[in-house]
């Protein structure tokens, strides 16, 4: 493995930006490293490596030439398969979009482009990001570098595995119920959820409008903070997005690594604490409590009552915009089409290229939503639902009036094998049963790794308030202080 991958983000730009290596050099050696071992993770639907070689050249042209870069030129980045990337397929895992080439950048896109980072490709994903695990991905699953018969968290998780099997320094993902954060922890990776509309969600190919948020993946917190800076901020092309600067994040992951948390109180969720967790997660956990505790910070339990209601809450009101926003796809403008054979109605066309298209959770989900949302039911769940995502955000409001963060495990479990919950949805949906009440209030959420169990990665979850995302890098820079990071063994 090239010295060149080992690096975190911030050491490759400063090695970039002194002229002691080259943009084409780093990203060669992340692409000789995808080339390496990608086959047996399977992090990467697509490789760019034409257009990354390319990019990297423009970065090194441009510092020669005197110009003045951002603090992340010529870092490679693996960005998830859910955004838009102009003429680089983008397929989000699906099927019904195999082979699509979108004629337009993303904003995410178009500010990693503008920042100078080099697109190395795209990741693998739960189809429509609809899953826990990246098994319901119709390209096939990725898997763990910490032990290649496990899964690597979902839907993002390919960026994750990118990240923990060094073949990219930085990764983009979305989260809409946990799909950053899972992953994050159980590849002993980090993973940042942004305030909801802190990020743009132009160019993203929507699963839930009310939920769905780009974020940063790294191998570590400042790393995050700096993506997290290059790619946040408000867009008009956005109707959700928030019209406020990001919250100085580098600044306070800067500050949160100096070890200290004096005068910063943290609750302690009292709902999650063993509510199905596995005794090595909780072990971990309450191992970086007590680290948090020696660093300064204040702990406190904290009652969030209406916390155990998300997760049912969640699978209403996500499969109900998923099942408007995916009737787009229906064969006739853009993606796959079948049955066409000028012999069938429109109508029998766009069923035959739904079911051939879509995979059995998005399946799933379609008919969940549909079905609340249907007449006589509309009320009776979608509406219940939304009535208990309110009352989750009183929780959280009321929380945040006492505590400056909230702090649990990210996730119940620790990586699970391949196969071992595909044929229980609702065992799956449980992977996210920590990280989903921050997707129903809107606030960031930091998943940074906390410990091992059974010698697997442990992700401890930072929530703050909505538009305070600078909390959670100062608290999750702090933990990562004096617990360290952690890397899976040699691939």
């Amino acid at each position: 493995m090239s010295d060149l991958t080992r690096l975190t983000a911030t050491e490759i730009a400063g090695l970039v930006a002194s002229g002691e290596t080259s943009a084409v050099e780093v990203t060669r050696a992340h692409l000789d490293r995808i080339a390496a071992v990608d086959e047996r993770v399977h992090a990467f639907l697509h490789v760019d490596s034409e257009g990354a070689l390319a990019a990297a050249a423009d970065v090194d042209a441009r510092r020669a030439a005197g110009e003045a870069l951002g603090p992340l030129a010529g870092v490679p980045v693996a960005v998830k398969d859910v955004l838009t990337t102009r003429g680089v397929p983008t397929t989000v895992g699906s099927k019904i979009l195999e082979g699509w080439r979108p004629p337009y950048d993303s904003t995410i896109v178009q500010r990693l482009r503008a920042a100078g980072t080099v697109m190395l490709g795209k990741t693998n994903m739960d189809e429509f990001a609809m899953g826990s695990s990246t098994e319901y991905s119709a390209y096939g699953p990725t898997h763990n570098p910490w032990d290649l018969n496990r899964i690597p968290g979902g839907s993002g998780g390919g960026s994750a595995a990118a990240l923990a099997a060094y073949e990219a320094p930085l990764a983009i993902g979305s989260d809409t119920g946990g799909s950053i954060r899972q992953p994050g922890a159980v590849t002993g990776t980090v993973g940042a959820k942004p305030t909801y509309g802190g990020t743009s969600r132009y160019g993203l190919v929507a699963f839930s409008s009310s939920l769905d948020t780009p974020g940063p993946c790294a191998r570590n917190v400042l790393d995050a903070a700096l993506l997290h800076e290059v790619i946040g901020g408000h867009d008009p092309r956005d109707s959700t997005s928030i019209p406020q600067p990001v919250p100085d994040v580098v600044a306070a992951a800067r500050l949160g690594a100096t070890g200290d948390l004096t005068g910063v109180k943290l609750g302690i969720v009292s709902e999650f604490v063993g509510e199905g967790a596995e005794p090595g997660v909780m072990a971990a956990f309450r191992e970086s409590v007590d680290a948090l505790a020696k660093l300064g910070a204040e702990i406190v339990e904290v009652s969030c009552p209406h916390f155990g209601y998300a997760l049912p809450a969640y699978y209403l009101i996500a499969p109900s915009e998923a099942s408007s926003n995916l009737a787009r796809f229906d064969g006739v403008r853009f993606g796959l089409r079948v049955g066409d054979d000028g012999n069938r109605s429109l109508e029998e066309v766009m069923s035959l290229t739904r079911e051939a298209g879509f995979g059995p959770e998005v399946k799933r989900r379609i008919m969940l939503g549909t079905y609340a949302l249907s007449s006589g039911y509309y009320d009776a769940y979608y509406g219940q639902a939304q009535k208990v995502r309110t009352l989750i955000t009183r929780d959280f409001t009321a929380a945040f009036e006492r505590v400056d963060a909230l702090i649990s495990p990210t996730t119940p479990f620790v990586a699970f094998p391949i196969g071992a919950r595909t044929s229980d949805p609702y065992q799956m949906y449980l992977a996210d049963l920590f990280t989903i009440p921050t997707n129903l209030y809107g606030g960031p959420g930091i998943s940074v790794p906390c410990g091992l169990s059974d010698g697997l990665p442990v992700g401890l979850q930072i929530m703050a308030p909505t538009m305070a995302d600078d909390r959670m890098y100062r608290v999750a820079a702090a933990l990562e202080s004096t617990v360290g990071t952690f890397t899976p063994p040699a691939l």
